[in-house]
């Protein structure tokens, strides 16, 4: 999905494009693709439950973009948007929930937490993504979340979470991408392949020049595929399924995601994980 950016569009004197701009839209214009996601937990959830989803929580939400686009299309949807950073939500009620129908106002909640205190029921479809639950850098810390994450659910819910992986994936290196008013840089800062420690920057550079450095920082642990679906396992979920990535006519990633029992050794891909209650 192409993503057009609306940054720092009227001339300010003294200050840099840098200066004027918002982290939370760039980020959102770089990484995100909510309609995308939406979509695919619809019809996965679909496939796997043969019955449409109605209750999503999404963890470590940010701004809240895919609890209010899960509201937003859907009549008689329900989220709960989970976040330790009151700010962030702050911003996403602001930019997102305040657009939303009355209507889907209603059948939104927003709790400012640790994703580990918070127990749900009921939940349907539970995620945790853009790799956020990497910050439980240990086994027993993420089986930890992981278990919570699985009380939160229904007795027939799905969790979802993301991962990306590849021999690029432990290059210390940056990859640029650019829009059309910025550059998105992606900073695999540091590795320790001793510890799996992972630290990794987002910066933004502008046409006039001036730069956003460290806009954001992960500190992390890089799991693998199958690390993670052990933990799943030993959390108590029934079956995790992992969906890769198809290619286009030029071998590059199309966006659209099938179950597989085996992927190809890409040196760089993203997939999900979709454990069973």
């Amino acid at each position: 999905m192409t993503k057009r950016a609306n940054v720092a569009t009227e001339y300010q004197t003294g200050l840099t494009m840098a200066q004027k701009a918002d982290p939370h839209e760039l980020y959102e214009l770089s990484v995100q693709s909510v309609e995308d996601e939406v979509e695919f937990l619809e019809a996965t959830y679909l496939a796997i439950r043969r019955r449409k989803p109605r209750v999503l929580r999404e963890d470590f939400c940010g701004t809240a973009h895919a609890a209010c686009e899960w509201v937003r299309t859907g009549a008689t949807r329900e989220a709960i948007a989970v976040d330790i950073e009151a700010s962030v939500l702050e911003w996403g009620k602001a930019r997102h929930y305040a657009k939303l129908p009355a209507g889907a106002k209603k059948r939104i909640d927003f709790i400012h937490d640790n994703v580990l205190n918070v127990r749900s029921s009921g939940v349907d479809i539970l995620v945790a993504f853009n790799f956020s639950y990497w910050t439980f850098k240990t086994r027993d810390a993420l089986r930890d979340y992981f278990r919570a994450a699985r009380e939160s659910l229904g007795d027939d819910g799905l969790f979802f979470v993301d991962l990306f992986g590849g021999s690029e994936a432990f290059e210390e290196t940056k990859e640029k991408t650019k829009h059309d008013d910025f550059t998105y840089i992606w900073d695999q800062a540091k590795y320790d392949p001793v510890t799996g420690d992972y630290v990794c920057h987002i910066h933004f550079r502008f046409p006039d020049g001036s730069k956003l450095k460290k806009a954001f920082t992960y500190h992390w642990r890089l799991w693998t595929v199958p690390e993670v679906r052990e933990l799943l396992a030993e959390a108590g979920f029934s079956r995790s399924t992992v969906y890769w990535e198809g290619v286009d006519e030029d071998g590059e990633g199309n966006g659209e995601y099938e179950p597989v029992e085996s992927g190809e050794a890409d040196p760089a891909w993203i997939a999900y994980v979709v454990a069973e209650k």
